[in-house]
């Protein structure tokens, strides 16, 4: 039940990204930013943990879970160093994701080659 779960809040947390692209003039980076940024409002909120308990992974794999994980992180951050922990909170919290991304990227630009159209 939990995989279904996950896959439902997941393909609606996409539902709604596509429905951005699709119905307003805002460019896939900006709707990116502001999906990072409203994980990030509703972490410090404490309104998206609850959704990340509930549904796993479908809350924490998309952006919404990365703004979330930031700002948890500064939250926690802060709490334990103050205004520094603050600043350095948020990337500590997520630097094991950003470091997986940037090697498995640079992996893929190793095996792949561009072409032009």
């Amino acid at each position: 039940m939990q995989y279904l779960w996950a896959f439902l809040i997941g393909g609606a947390i996409c539902l709604i990204g596509q429905l951005l692209l699709s119905f307003t003039r805002l460019t896939s980076a900006r709707i990116l930013v502001l999906f990072v940024v409203a994980g990030a409002v509703l972490g410090g909120l404490g309104v998206y943990q609850p959704l990340v308990d509930f549904a796993g992974a479908g809350a924490s794999v998309p952006l919404l879970g990365f703004g979330n994980a930031l700002a948890n992180g500064a939250i926690e951050g802060a709490k334990e160093h103050g205004i520094l922990g603050a600043l350095s909170g948020g990337l500590s919290a997520t630097a094991t994701g950003i470091s997986a991304a940037i090697l498995f990227g640079w992996l893929a630009a190793l095996i792949f080659r561009p072409r032009t159209k």
